[in-house]
């Protein structure tokens, strides 16, 4: 399943390009400091255990890389993946002191990585930025072992109607804010449209099962403004 405005040549690269020396900053800043309750509850949900191996794709500068490192031990390998090289530079500088790291360039529809090696493949605010979801979630079914699981943190659709109604406000002064702090709005402007033209949490679990996904769930959280979704591949 393409998704067009991904899809516009160079558009996500560029967006990208602009605001990642900002980006964790615009994060703060865009979901007001909850975007990181959003990702310890990713890896509290993913119930890691020592001795198992974790793919982080559209890793940004290694927020879950290492929240996952910080509740097991600092000796687990981890791979981190993104397709934007300044982000990965800042997040190699960011966690200098976390060795066992493996940071790569890649795109979620094709990663640099062997096929069955992993038992956590992780995604968090990247597959709505991806240029096709099926090829996505076919590469992360493709490198998870039998009995991996898969778990994405994602915009999702609200479901009350006076929180989407502040929300939907609030999202509006959003591009002023990336004005004034990245200097430039548009990087802003495409977010917040991909978030609207993303596909619902029924549609992404029918896309994980088309995928291989089996036992396929969903959890909304902070009123369905994200959801985490997950999926095990069986066999």
């Amino acid at each position: 399943m393409e998704q067009h405005l991904q899809n516009k040549k160079g558009l996500v690269n560029k967006v990208f390009e602009k605001v990642f020396d900002k980006y964790d900053l615009m994060n703060d800043l865009m979901s007001l400091g909850v975007h990181r309750i959003w990702k310890k509850d990713l890896i509290l949900s993913m119930n890691p255990s020592k001795g198992k191996r974790m793919i982080d794709v559209a890793c940004g500068t290694g927020d879950i890389g290492k929240l996952y490192l910080d509740i097991l031990n600092r000796d687990e390998e981890i791979f981190c993946v993104d397709p934007n090289k300044g982000m990965i530079e800042n997040g190699k500088k960011k966690l200098i002191n976390y060795k066992n790291i493996k940071w790569l360039i890649g795109s979620a529809e094709n990663l640099p990585v062997k096929k069955e090696f992993f038992d956590y493949y992780s995604i968090s605010f990247g597959l709505r930025n991806t240029k096709d979801l099926n090829k996505s979630l076919s590469e992360a079914y493709r490198v998870l072992k039998p009995g991996g699981r898969f778990l994405c943190l994602e915009f999702a659709k609200i479901e009350n109607e006076n929180l989407n109604f502040f929300y939907k406000n609030y999202s509006k002064i959003i591009p002023g804010i990336g004005k004034i702090i990245v200097g430039d709005d548009e990087p802003y402007k495409y977010l917040i449209e991909s978030i609207q033209k993303f596909v619902n949490q029924e549609q992404l679990i029918d896309l994980m099962k088309k995928n291989g996904f089996e036992n396929c769930s969903y959890r909304n959280l902070s009123g369905g403004i994200v959801a985490i979704h997950s999926g095990w591949k069986i066999k």
